[in-house]
């Protein structure tokens, strides 16, 4: 039974999860799109969706906030310049996830997640 799951551990440990989170949402946030697998897709909508909104609030706080998170300074300042101008008025949904066929190798559902 799955009752109470908050989210997908994606058969890593924590750290590594925490840390496969960070990697691709500073990628996702660079490159403005990431292709992935379904599973990760969706867990690293989460988490990216959430460092968005944080960054809708322009303070010294919610910067050191984002920068905590990511701890790339180069993803931190684009979230504050240009993403911020973009998703000011939209009220969450900043990505979207496109499911783009199967891998060769192992038969993975992969997706392709872009910013809106």
């Amino acid at each position: 039974m799955e009752h109470g799951r908050k989210y997908r551990k994606l058969n890593l440990y924590s750290g590594k999860r925490q840390g496969f989170l960070k990697n691709m949402a500073v990628s996702l946030i660079l490159n403005e799109s990431v292709k992935t697998t379904d599973a990760r897709a969706k867990e690293v909508r989460r988490y990216t969706e959430k460092i968005i909104t944080i960054c809708k609030d322009e303070s010294l706080a919610s910067k050191k906030k984002a920068y905590s998170t990511l701890r790339n300074s180069k993803a931190v300042e684009k979230l504050f310049t240009a993403l911020r101008n973009r998703y000011l008025e939209r009220n969450g949904g900043y990505t979207r996830i496109f499911k783009i066929g199967y891998r060769a190798g192992d038969g993975a559902s992969m997706c392709l997640v872009t910013l809106v």
